[in-house]
């Protein structure tokens, strides 16, 4: 039998290569304009790659600009590349924002934008709403990473203290045609949360933001406060007039790179099990359910018979209550490993598809029955590291890293356990 560890490293390289813009952007490219410009926006994790593959489709330089994450770059003939920080955007990011809004009102109606979105596009166009400046952008963000929020209700704020996200960069094209092409990374796929939506209308409100602010005890500048209660700072609506030009597909989900997986494992004589693709919540919390399902798995062969894999996605939460720097997925690795207590036959893999778990270059980490014992052996405490939120040097300490670098593509968690 393939070995375990092996096999679940398969699993998620076939994820990462369904979701890599060669392979899945050129069907969604439109023919070239009859007339008028093409002109090429884009920000996220995979944004610089898709450019490419949007030059060498049509055979020739481009114009436009995209933002991507430092280390994400990749050259292109003519569309240029900037790089800028994630998760916690900076002055790079924000004057690639402004720029991106001056090449938006210089269109007419007979241009064609092709705005290529995908993760991380929220951080990297950072340009703040009026009233509100970028320190204060960033002080607001640092807390929502922190807080325990979801990506749905990060973003529903962010659409909201923005100048350019929540169809304001759309609407900054208009009269121009605008086809947005999206890598979701969110769970649920909604368009209006992949990136915040700079070009899709977003049906929540200035109120909505202000309900996740204050359930999360998240502070705001007073007179950003009395915008937000006046209603000052709405996003564009899915019915403004100005979007009635633009369309929007999704041409990478995490669905798709869970499937990709699942062929893999079916090759390699186990059932493969896709639990989900928009699992959310703690990521300790997550790991209690997956790791009921396996005891049940080997218990008692239910719901599934052995041997096989439980596959999953979506986006945990972490909480960061101690001194480490968090990470979901080995957070809910570790949380596994310790509810799992040296179950015999198990291994597990999670990883983020970017590259990046958190704010670490570092993707996940694998687990077997072995990882508590070699930790303790170390004289490591996994209740304690857990705890502090801090399973990072935990996994680093065990060799047991999953590192890609920058993957150019993100499709959001990946969740694989393996029952032998």
């Amino acid at each position: 039998m393939t070995d375990p560890e092996t096999l679940l490293r398969a699993l998620f390289d076939a994820a990462i290569a369904s979701a890599q813009p060669a392979q899945c952007l050129p069907p969604f490219l439109p023919p070239w304009p009859e007339r008028g410009r093409l002109v090429v926006l884009g920000a996220g994790k995979a944004s610089a790659e898709m450019a490419r593959v949007v030059e060498a489709h049509y055979g020739r330089p481009l114009e436009g600009l995209v933002v991507t994450r430092y280390g994400h770059a990749v050259p292109c003939q003519g569309i240029e590349v900037v790089e800028a920080a994630h998760p916690v955007p900076d002055v790079a990011g924000e004057e690639a924002a402004r720029r991106m809004l001056d090449l938006a009102h210089n269109l007419s109606a007979d241009d064609t934008v092709l705005c290529l979105i995908s993760g991380g596009g929220s951080a990297l166009l950072p340009l703040p709403a009026p009233g509100l400046d970028l320190a204060q952008k960033q002080e607001i963000n640092r807390a929502l990473l922190k807080s325990g929020a979801t990506i749905g209700e990060m973003n529903t704020v962010r659409r909201h203290l923005s100048a350019i996200k929540g169809g304001r960069l759309a609407a900054a094209c208009a009269p121009a045609r605008v086809i947005t092409l999206m890598i979701s990374d969110v769970p649920g796929d909604a368009p209006c949360i992949i990136a915040s939506g700079p070009t899709v209308g977003d049906a929540t409100t200035c109120a909505d933001a202000l309900e996740v602010l204050a359930r999360y005890a998240i502070p705001l500048p007073e007179g950003l406060q009395t915008a937000l209660a006046a209603g000052a700072l709405e996003s564009i609506k899915p019915d403004d007039p100005r979007l009635a030009r633009n369309a929007a597909h999704l041409i990478a989900t995490p669905q798709a790179a869970l499937e990709a997986a699942a062929q893999v494992a079916r090759a390699a004589g186990f059932q493969a099990h896709i639990l989900g693709d928009a699992l959310e919540g703690e990521a300790r919390d997550v790991a209690k359910v997956i790791a009921a399902i396996t005891g049940q798995v080997l218990r008692h062969g239910q719901p599934f018979q052995r041997p096989c894999v439980l596959l999953s996605g979506g986006e945990t939460t972490v909480t960061v209550r101690g001194s480490g720097s968090g990470g979901r997925n080995v957070e809910f690795l570790l949380a596994l490993a310790l509810a799992l207590e040296g179950m015999p036959d198990v291994y597990a893999l999670a990883g983020d598809t970017d590259g990046v778990d958190g704010a670490a270059e570092v993707a996940g980490a694998l687990i077997s029955p072995e990882t508590l014992a070699q930790a303790r052996a170390l004289g490591l405490s996994p209740r304690a590291i857990l705890e502090a939120n801090d399973a990072h040097p935990f996994f680093a300490a065990l060799g047991a890293q999953v590192i890609t670098g920058p993957t150019l593509t993100n499709v959001n968690d990946f969740r694989a356990v393996l029952i032998s």
